[in-house]
């Protein structure tokens, strides 16, 4: 059967998620359906990773496989199309070899995440962002970030009902910016390693919100990052600052592939 990649954006607020639920309406089951009105069968897609409830996606990955030879761009326009009213797009698609996935062959993946810094409240960006109402220091923040980076045992930064093998795992990167827009000053975190853990993103972004705003120091998050216990943790953050970003591969599908 060929095999397409999709490369997927949408807003989480209607959602319960990525992953397909009995009874509830989820950006894959949003997907699948759109594909049974294409080929009328059940239809089971793979992505690369699985956002939770009020979530976004940018740069959300997954793979279908169809019956038929399709031309990247029709089936893009086709999926769109069936898609509506859904907040989910498809913004590229491209061919793939069958053994190629979009969660396995993954090398890594990168998550924003935008706090809003003002004490009116959000209006266009409202459900799109983390509003916190005074300021917060950067440069607290992004040493306290230095001491997540590397490799380590993060199950302080882990849910409980993580279903991974291991809570060790190699973060790249974590970098806090403060960005000046339109609507205020926001705060962007940069998230990047080849896996994550269930919420570990949001446990980041909430303790280090605590350092900013000096409740904590640089030094009390390596020593909730040692303990090695979630109830050292900060406050989770919500959903709704959160974003997939992007998603790397060794040869990326989408590389040559103009966004639809």
């Amino acid at each position: 059967m060929p095999r397409y990649a999709l490369k997927v954006e949408y807003h989480g607020a209607p959602f319960a998620g990525w992953q397909r639920q009995k009874d509830q309406a989820t950006v894959q089951g949003a997907i699948e359906t759109a594909l049974a009105r294409l080929e009328p069968r059940d239809h089971t897609i793979a992505a690369a990773g699985r956002t939770d409830a009020g979530v976004h996606g940018l740069g959300q990955v997954a793979h279908c496989d169809m019956t038929a030879e399709w031309d990247p761009f029709r089936l893009s326009e086709a999926l769109n199309y069936h898609l509506k009213p859904n907040p989910v797009a498809i913004v590229a698609c491209d061919a793939v070899p069958q053994d190629w996935h979009a969660r396995f062959s993954a090398q890594q993946r990168q998550y924003l995440f935008r706090i809003l810094v003002r004490r009116a409240p959000a209006t266009h960006q409202d459900g799109l962002v983390w509003q916190v109402k005074n300021p917060l220091d950067v440069d607290a923040m992004q040493a306290a970030a230095a001491h997540l980076t590397g490799r380590h045992d993060f199950t302080t930064f882990r849910s409980t009902i993580c279903q991974a093998d291991s809570p060790v795992k190699t973060l790249d990167q974590l970098d806090v910016t403060q960005v000046e827009t339109t609507h205020g000053t926001e705060i962007h975190f940069d998230v990047r390693a080849r896996s994550f853990l269930h919420n570990q993103v949001r446990s980041f972004v909430g303790t280090l919100e605590r350092v900013g705003a000096g409740s904590w120091t640089p030094a009390d998050v390596a020593k909730a990052r040692d303990a090695r216990a979630r109830a050292a943790c900060g406050p989770v953050c919500p959903p709704q600052g959160l974003y997939l970003a992007r998603v790397c591969y060794p040869n990326d599908p989408f590389a040559a592939q103009p966004v639809v």
